[in-house]
């Protein structure tokens, strides 16, 4: 049941923000041609480690010449064609609410390899920090965190990896952040994309039957999953084996009849 095949449909477009990018000029969204501006890593410490990904090792920083904590995001080797959009995104994304700040790009001198320097978040592990959490602190977070989707698809952009583990939150402070923008995308109208993003328990049905010519629901899938989660105390609320297990977890709790509707809308084929 991995495989999908689609026959001649519609073509989907997004409800809402569909024209975001044919609207501005061709540079907003053009990240081939991004000219990255380098800045003085010898302003930067490493602390200590503080988390890992496919694509980077993140570390808490101190910006010696401002004495301000920060987080280094030291890229893994990737096309650079991944590294301009990644740097674009977060560009104009910059200053949205519940946004990371981007705050510069560094690259080591000898190993050339790249780093983003982000803002500090004193962030609690998701797994000890939603537990305690009352009802209004489920609806005030997932407000602020429906506040960033909103922004970053008014812009154009889609995260594609919304999940607990990217979202920072400082409840001292009740400050959230939405994170880690390497998946991230600008949407195009009838365009299609790569089914290989998002983490599989937050992954959107379209992932799952190989439906290429998504949009912004992508994230409110994984959102709602999110919330699910928090809402049940059940973590991950959808916990697939693998992606074909995936979308049977899914129709266990939504109903079959709801995945064969879908299917239908978008003339889609599971495969065996």
């Amino acid at each position: 049941m991995s495989k999908a095949s689609s026959m001649e449909i519609d073509h989907q477009i997004a409800r809402v923000y569909a024209n975001v990018n044919l609207e501005r000029a061709p540079e907003y969204y053009d990240y081939d041609t991004l000219q990255i501006q380098w800045g003085d890593q010898e302003i930067y410490e490493i602390c200590r480690k503080v988390g890992r990904g496919k694509y980077s090792e993140v570390f808490e920083g101190w910006n010696v010449k401002f004495e301000k904590r920060c987080v280094i995001k030291a890229l893994k080797p990737v096309k650079k064609k991944k590294i301009r959009r990644e740097i674009k995104i977060l560009q104009n994304l910059f200053g949205g609410p519940n946004i990371v700040r981007l705050l510069d790009t560094v690259r080591d001198h000898e190993s050339k390899i790249p780093s983003l320097i982000f803002e500090y978040i004193n962030n609690v592990e998701y797994r000890i920090l939603y537990p305690q959490f009352t009802d209004y602190d489920i609806r005030y977070y997932m407000f602020q965190l429906l506040r960033a989707l909103d922004y970053c698809h008014s812009r154009g952009i889609m995260h594609r990896d919304v999940k607990p583990q990217n979202v920072m939150i400082d409840h001292e402070h009740r400050q959230l952040r939405l994170i880690d923008w390497g998946l991230a995308d600008f949407y195009i109208p009838r365009m299609e994309y790569n089914v290989r993003v998002s983490s599989r328990c937050y992954k959107g049905p379209e992932l799952l039957v190989d439906l290429q010519m998504y949009d912004y629901s992508l994230d409110m899938w994984s959102y709602g999953a999110m919330l699910a989660g928090m809402v049940f105390k059940k973590d991950p609320f959808f916990h697939g084996q693998d992606n074909d297990d995936q979308l049977v977890v899914i129709s266990k709790v939504l109903g079959t009849a709801s995945l064969q509707e879908y299917l239908q809308k978008y003339a889609l084929v599971l495969g065996q």
